[in-house]
């Protein structure tokens, strides 16, 4: 199993300040330490992190929990993490944070399709030609414009599903640009999102040799766990035209694992992770302001 190195932990910025305190006034000394910790709760409050979650955990909200029984190999990218599953020639899912400040990159999108030969079981390009389906970005070009190896990283088959022109070009798109506004909103957000492999897939493309299944529904699920207080939301797609677009899509968090089985966000404390998961106001989401 091939890893590479994640940039997660060094991509946010970190305000810091560095005061020097001479021999002073104890009055002033106390004030000066009074106003210094103002400051720094204020930067606390305008960046909207809940106190009992800080950037350092967003490694550990972007693990999966599984059952064990299903292919996965685990592939770090620059700007996402793939479970990737051999016996199916696409991943599991896909995670990544998104922070506000990426949606800002400027990379443009000209990365060709490519194979990731250090992984097991990868679909081909010829695969996906004439095959009557989009190749499926999980984590979406849009999202990684702040690099450019993330950005050619997208385009590896190994962050690729077979969609319908009519999920991809439309509810899972709205989606995705949603996503952004989101992460602008909210300084970051956790994405993970994939196929549901547990489904019944009658239909494949690819040689017979290497048939990869049709996936009948897609997931996704977003946590924004700085806002105050954190909150949750999950998606259920059909891979075709979605019946009343991204809102008729929405679930809870919990749903999504009932139906994919898989542990999300087990890293929150309990209270929130139970909090979380059983929201399903999309209206809340769309809201411009927190």
């Amino acid at each position: 199993m091939k890893k590479r190195q994640t940039t997660y932990g060094m991509r946010r910025n970190r305000r810091k300040m560095f005061h020097r305190i001479g021999t002073v006034h104890p009055i002033v000394a106390l004030a000066a330490v009074t106003l210094l910790i103002f400051a720094a709760w204020r930067l606390t409050a305008a960046d909207g992190r809940h106190p009992q979650l800080s950037a350092g955990n967003s490694r550990e909200l972007l693990k999966v929990g599984t059952d064990g029984t299903q292919a996965e190999q685990i592939v770090e990218y620059t700007g996402f993490t793939v479970s990737y599953n051999a016996e199916a020639h696409q991943p599991n899912y896909v995670a990544w944070e998104l922070t506000g400040r990426e949606t800002e990159g400027r990379e443009s999108r000209d990365a060709k399709w490519d194979v990731d030969r250090s992984v097991c079981g990868t679909a081909e390009l010829s695969d996906y030609r004439r095959s009557g389906f989009d190749r499926g970005h999980m984590t979406p070009a849009a999202d990684v414009k702040w690099d450019a190896e993330a950005m050619r990283e997208s385009h590896l088959l190994t962050n690729i599903c077979p969609q319908d022109h009519k999920l991809n070009a439309g509810a899972w798109a709205t989606l995705e640009s949603n996503c952004r506004q989101w992460a602008v909103r909210d300084s970051a957000i956790i994405i993970i999102c994939g196929p549901v492999l547990s489904d019944y897939m009658p239909r494949t493309i690819g040689p017979e040799e290497r048939k990869i299944p049709v996936p009948e529904r897609f997931f996704k699920v977003v946590l924004s766990p700085y806002s105050v207080p954190p909150r949750g939301i999950g998606f259920l797609m059909n891979n075709g035209p979605v019946e009343g677009g991204v809102q008729a899509s929405a679930v809870t968090i919990d749903m999504v694992e009932a139906v994919t089985g898989y542990d999300f966000f087990a890293s929150l404390p309990d209270d929130i992770e139970n909090e979380v998961e059983a929201q399903c106001a999309y209206h809340e989401w769309q809201r411009k302001k927190r």
